[in-house]
């Protein structure tokens, strides 16, 4: 490749453009990188590392732990936590926030992760990765209370991932466009491999966990069933269907061809609203698709002005392609106005195992 940008450069670059108020965002992002690094390192290793299996425990959340979630959110914590850029931080893997130690000098901003995303691929070596976000602390000495981090996704200064694939790469959006570094382990440094991405208005591609099909709103199930009709239905296109039960992977294969990913909401478990959570999942990923041209919608509100309640709360997730988030918008307000049919399973249609032609 001529055009050899490290991630330094860029952020260098980018600090020089905003003429220095982005106040040591770039270096804090450089001990993100770090810990990535770190972790990219440990999961290739797998078995070797010792870094496979359930710990025994459980998260606040009550999921069970892997070796790896808990390694990854401790290289996290000790890569950031000093640099002085911090104020605190929050992860998947802690019920309270993380207060900067007072040995260490405080930041301005705060810094909330997934360290692994899609563990439950671990074991059977399939892409994971790492979610971030970076949100600036609101005004006040001391260290930040809870309600520091419960702010919009609009509010967030950069938000980024790590892709754990064949390749290590990191994506990356300050507020101007997204792009993609690839880790070059002959140098250990991340190079500047994808500029610009984009992802098509249109797509005839989408991920969605098809078990989950009987808790499903009318508006999910129609929008999925006139996919699956293809060329005779009313789409008048054939579909693809993917899943890989990893975020950042979903969202990775969307980023370079297109495509729609969902986690609605749904009745299977009433009292939780979605499955994704808001702060560190979907308003990071809400992001960077909106960079990069896409939308994201919790099917009734735009993601990113969704407000927190609470540090692990979850929400629906649909974002992609723009066209199609926006029919799956349109298709929940049609239904909340009474305006949508009701779904109905093609098995029941007149011809079917139930009724004769």
């Amino acid at each position: 490749m001529k055009d050899r940008t490290t991630l330094s450069r860029f952020l260098i670059d980018d600090d020089r453009q905003a003429a220095g108020l982005r106040g040591g965002l770039g270096r804090l992002l450089l001990d993100v990188a770090s810990a990535i690094k770190e972790i990219s390192l440990l999961s290739s290793r797998g078995a070797l590392a010792g870094a496979l299996g359930d710990t025994g425990t459980e998260n606040g959340q009550g999921e069970r732990q892997k070796n790896l979630d808990l390694l990854a959110n401790d290289i996290l914590v000790a890569a950031c936590e000093w640099g002085g850029h911090l104020a605190g931080m929050v992860s998947e893997e802690m019920d309270a926030p993380h207060s900067i130690p007072l040995c260490h000098p405080r930041g301005e901003h705060l810094l909330v992760f997934d360290p692994l995303d899609g563990s439950s691929n671990l074991d059977v070596n399939i892409t994971v990765g790492t979610i971030f976000s970076v949100l600036r602390r609101p005004p006040g000495d001391g260290a930040p209370g809870l309600d520091a981090f419960l702010q919009p996704g609009t509010r967030q200064v950069c938000a980024g991932y790590a892709l754990y694939g064949p390749s290590t790469m990191l994506v990356l959006t300050l507020g101007h466009g997204v792009h993609g570094f690839t880790l070059d382990p002959a140098v250990g440094e991340f190079i500047l491999t994808h500029r610009d991405l984009r992802i098509p208005e249109e797509t005839r591609e989408f991920a969605v966990n098809a078990s989950n099909e009987r808790f499903w709103e009318p508006p999910v199930r129609v929008y999925i069933e006139e996919c699956l009709q293809g060329r005779s239905g009313p789409r008048k296109a054939d579909f693809n269907m993917r899943w890989i039960a990893s975020l950042v992977a979903e969202v990775h294969r969307i980023l370079v061809r297109g495509g729609l990913f969902m986690y609605p909401r749904d009745t299977k478990e009433p009292a939780r609203p979605g499955r994704l959570r808001l702060l560190y999942e979907a308003s990071p990923m809400a992001m960077i698709v909106e960079q990069a041209g896409g939308a994201a919608s919790t099917g009734r509100a735009r993601l990113l002005e969704v407000e927190p309640r609470a540090l692990h709360e979850r929400v629906p997730v649909i974002l992609g392609s723009r066209c199609e988030v926006e029919r799956l918008v349109r298709y929940h307000a049609e239904h909340d106005a009474g305006r949508v049919q009701p779904y109905t399973n093609p098995l029941f249609h007149v011809r079917s195992l139930f009724r004769g032609a």
